[in-house]
C-alpha cells in the first residue's frame, strides 16, 4: 500500500512538472521600436487545423470535431493596430524611414505529456536599411494548431512591447 501511494504521488508530480507550462518569451532587441508609425507584414499562408473526439454512454457513441484556421499575418496585423500602427500594402520612399517590416517563421515544437507546443518567431527590421530592429520567440499550446500559432504570435508581440531591454 505504502509503494502504491508512492507511485501516486510520483505520478501526480511527474504529470504537474510536464503540463506544458510554456517558456518565457525571448525578446532580442538590437534598436528601439520607438519613433515608427507603419507596418508592413510580410505575407503568410493560412493554416487549418481539426480536432476530435469520440464519447459513449449506454444509448451509443458521439462525436465531436473542431476546424480553425490562422493566417498568421492577419493576427500580426490585428495586433499591431491595437498599438497604434498603421499597416502599408507597400514600402514607398516617403515613409520606409517610419516603417517596420515584419517577418514570421515557424521556430520549433517542443513534445510534452500529452502533445506539443509550437515555436514562432517574429523578426522585425527597419524598412529604411533591413538592419534588424528585434527578434522575439514564443510557444503556443492550444487545442488546435491554429490556437498554438495566435497564442505564440500574440505573446511573441506582448514580449515586444512591453519588455524592458
Amino acid at each position: 500500500m505504502k509503494n502504491l501511494k508512492i507511485l501516486l504521488a510520483l505520478l501526480c508530480a511527474i504529470t504537474i512538472s510536464s503540463c506544458a507550462s510554456l517558456k518565457p518569451v525571448s525578446v532580442s532587441r538590437q534598436n528601439p521600436i520607438t519613433g515608427y508609425r507603419y507596418a508592413y507584414i510580410t505575407p503568410t499562408s493560412g493554416l487549418t487545423s481539426s480536432n476530435s473526439g469520440v464519447y459513449g454512454n449506454a444509448y451509443g457513441l458521439y462525436g465531436s470535431s473542431q476546424t480553425k484556421s490562422v493566417n498568421p499575418s492577419d493576427i500580426i496585423s490585428g495586433s499591431l493596430i491595437k498599438y497604434g500602427f498603421t499597416i502599408v500594402p507597400e514600402i514607398t520612399s516617403e515613409i520606409a524611414e517610419k516603417t517596420i517590416i515584419v517577418n514570421y517563421g515557424e521556430s520549433g515544437r517542443r513534445n510534452v505529456f500529452w502533445g506539443y507546443t509550437i515555436e514562432i518567431t517574429l523578426q522585425i527590421l527597419d524598412a529604411n536599411n533591413h538592419e534588424v530592429i528585434c527578434t522575439s520567440t514564443a510557444e503556443g499550446m492550444g487545442s488546435t494548431e491554429a490556437d498554438d500559432i495566435r497564442i505564440a504570435i500574440n505573446r511573441a508581440l506582448e514580449g515586444i512591447f512591453t519588455s524592458n531591454d
